[in-house]
C-alpha cells in the first residue's frame, strides 16, 4: 500500500468534507434536541442532493474547464449559503427560551419549524455541502491520475476518512442529547455565525483572485492566516461590519421580546 497517496486521499476528504459534516451534524442535533427528528430526513435530502450536484459540477469542469473551477460560481455559493447561516443563527437565537419550547415541545415545534425553516434547513445542507464537493470530487481525481488510479492505497485514505467524519458525527450527536435546551441553541446559533463569517472571508478570497476586490494585508496579524481566515483588511473590514450590525440586531429583537428570547422566560 503506499502511503503517501493513503495520505493524501485521506487529507483531500477529511478536509473538504469537515466543514460541512460539522454544519449538518450541528443542525442535526438541533433539531432532536428540538423534538422533531422526524424533521432531519429534508436536512439528510438536500445534504445527498449536494453530492450529486457535485459530481454533476464536477464532470462539467473536468469536460470543459480542464479541470478548473469557476472562483466566481464557488464564490456566489458561499454568499448565499452566508446569508442562509445568518438567518438560521437568528433564528435559533430568538427561541432558545426552554420554557417556551417545554410547555409543549411537540405543538412547538411543529409551529415552528414550518415549511419555511424546513427549506432553509436543506439549503443550508445543499450548499454547504455542494461548496466543497465538486472541488473534492476533481482533487480526488487528479490525485488518481497522478498516482496509480483508484487503487487499494486511495480508496482506503477515503474510507477512513468517511469513518473520522462518521466518528465526529455521531459524538457530536451524544454531546448535543447531553446539553441543556438553551446552551444547545446558543452553541449551535453561534457556530453557524461564525462558519457563516468564515464564508464571507472564503468568497471575499475567491474575488481577490479574480482581481475584482484588492487585497491589503499590511499590519494584519499573523495569527488571522495561521486560523485559515482571509488576513486582508477588505475582508476583515467586511466581517467586522456584518458582526457589528449582527450584534445590535440581536440587541434590539431580544430587548423587544422579539421571538420567544429570554424576556420571556422570566413569565412564568
Amino acid at each position: 500500500m503506499n502511503g503517501s497517496t493513503f495520505l493524501q486521499a485521506f487529507t483531500i476528504l477529511f478536509r473538504e468534507g469537515l466543514e460541512a459534516l460539522l454544519v449538518i451534524a450541528a443542525l442535526a442535533a438541533f433539531l432532536r434536541r428540538a423534538g422533531a427528528p422526524e424533521r432531519i430526513a429534508p436536512l439528510y435530502a438536500g445534504a445527498a442532493a449536494a453530492v450529486l450536484a457535485s459530481l454533476g459540477m464536477a464532470w462539467v469542469f473536468e469536460t470543459y474547464y480542464d479541470g478548473n473551477h469557476s472562483d466566481l460560481f464557488e464564490a456566489a455559493v458561499m454568499l448565499l449559503a452566508a446569508a442562509l447561516m445568518f438567518y438560521m443563527s437568528g433564528w435559533l437565537l430568538m427561541r432558545q427560551d426552554p420554557k417556551a419550547w417545554q410547555a409543549d415541545l411537540n405543538r412547538l415545534a411543529e409551529k415552528a419549524l414550518g415549511a419555511g425553516t424546513i427549506v432553509s434547513l436543506a439549503a443550508i445542507a445543499f450548499l454547504a455541502v455542494f461548496r466543497e464537493g465538486a472541488e473534492t470530487m476533481l482533487f480526488v481525481h487528479a490525485l488518481a491520475k497522478g498516482a496509480n488510479g483508484f487503487d487499494a492505497s486511495l480508496l482506503a485514505g477515503l474510507a477512513v476518512a468517511v469513518v473520522a467524519l462518521a466518528a465526529m458525527f455521531v459524538a457530536m450527536q451524544w454531546l448535543a442529547l447531553r446539553l441543556p435546551l438553551r446552551p444547545m441553541f446558543l452553541v449551535t446559533s453561534a457556530f453557524l455565525f461564525v462558519m457563516a463569517l468564515k464564508m464571507v472571508g472564503a468568497a471575499f478570497q475567491e474575488f481577490q483572485e479574480q482581481a475584482i476586490v484588492p487585497v491589503h494585508n499590511d499590519g494584519v496579524p499573523e495569527w488571522v492566516g495561521t486560523l485559515g481566515l482571509n488576513g486582508s483588511w477588505e475582508a476583515l473590514g467586511a466581517q467586522g461590519v456584518i458582526l457589528v450590525l449582527a450584534s445590535i440586531t440581536g440587541v434590539l429583537l431580544l430587548r423587544g421580546g422579539g421571538g420567544n428570547g429570554p424576556r420571556k422566560a422570566t413569565v412564568s
